[in-house]
């Protein structure tokens, strides 16, 4: 990966996000795409919208969500701890033993989810299966109550403690994987559409809270009015072993970017990325996608009178956790077929199934 690309994704995965307060990753977007893009608004949603020959011809959207799960601050007991709310889909049991970052108007604070030492734990708590949110607390090393709330504020928002790492075989790991890889690469794909002469108007937007009910694809998809939406989000690897591939189906990391297939999905469209694959030798994988998919593809298929819709999702390990890995050969093809599709799009084409 080329080392401003890569610098781009390292900043948006280390910039905390949670669904709603996605302003600070919002400014490094802008600012990254202000060299490459025609222009760059943002609606009042929050949706960053970087457009590339706007009045070009039939109006193609790639949505990429740039929110990430998290908590809030909830509670502030007498004797300081600090009780969460959740922001979308959060395991309960990875929190023990976790360093989390509370992101406050004066700063980020550092805290820890602490656990009970095994040497004090009786044998029915060893063994102790769910884990309830309301029992989780922070220790930010306050004293009391008044102590804690000369820091933090009850609304702050919480992410895992932040940092991305590259491993062997050029696969990265981090929190927000998903899905600010998404965000990442519908960038990436306006980039490599500005180098050619595109026959449609390109719209790239890094939507907000996804993860709390698709809200973003929702609004902008409605205000762009797009003929063709294709959104980018993770989707579960199935390479290791506590995954069953009778389930989850067939996906590798780094065997390229998945062509989602099924009733979310246009099969216009689906048919132009595999042909596009195909005839520019992209290494990718085939899913299946038997119903609504729970991503920005859902959202914008059913937004107006419809759009056609597509999907292309990005193999990720440990989905919502804060340890959860790609590749980044992956991200660069995902970003390659997306453009070389969207290069082939112009007023002539049809996607009205047939």
């Amino acid at each position: 990966m080329r080392s401003e690309s890569y610098e781009f994704l390292k900043a948006i995965e280390e910039t905390p996000s949670v669904s709603g307060y996605e302003q600070p990753v919002a400014r490094i977007i802008r600012k990254r795409m202000a060299k490459f893009a025609d222009n760059i608004t943002t609606d009042v949603h929050g949706n960053v919208i970087a457009a590339l020959n706007p009045k070009g011809g039939p109006r193609v959207m790639l949505a990429g969500h740039m929110d990430q799960i998290g908590f809030l601050v909830n509670y502030v007991g007498d004797a300081g701890y600090i009780h969460l709310a959740a922001v979308g889909g959060i395991d309960n049991s990875v929190l023990p033993g976790k360093t989390v970052t509370i992101h406050t108007k004066k700063g980020p604070i550092t805290g820890i989810i602490g656990r009970k030492a095994i040497h004090l734990m009786k044998i029915e708590e060893r063994n102790a299966g769910k884990i309830e949110l309301a029992d989780v607390a922070v220790d930010i090393g306050a004293k009391d109550k008044a102590q804690a709330l000369e820091y933090v504020a009850v609304g702050d928002p919480v992410t895992y403690e932040l940092g991305m790492h590259k491993i062997l075989n050029d696969r990265i790991v981090s929190p927000a994987l998903d899905n600010k890889v998404g965000a990442f690469v519908v960038m990436e794909a306006l980039r490599l559409c500005a180098e050619s002469n595109i026959k449609c108007g390109l719209y790239s937007v890094a939507t907000v809270q996804e993860e709390i009910g698709l809200r973003g694809a929702r609004t902008s998809c409605f205000g762009i009015d797009p003929l063709v939406g294709i959104a980018v989000d993770v989707t579960h690897a199935s390479d290791y072993a506590a995954v069953d591939k009778r389930v989850a189906g067939e996906v590798m990391i780094g065997k390229g970017p998945v062509i989602e297939l099924g009733a979310n999905i246009n099969p216009v469209l689906s048919d132009l990325f595999l042909d596009t694959a195909k005839k520019k030798k992209i290494d990718h994988q085939i899913a299946a996608a038997p119903g609504a998919t729970g991503t920005d593809a859902n959202a914008m298929q059913i937004s107006r009178a419809g759009i056609a819709a597509g999907l292309i999702s990005i193999p990720n390990r440990y989905m919502h956790t804060p340890v959860e890995l790609c590749s980044l050969d992956d991200l660069e093809k995902a970003a390659i077929l997306i453009a070389e599709t969207v290069k082939r799009i112009d007023a002539k084409m049809s996607f009205i199934p047939m």
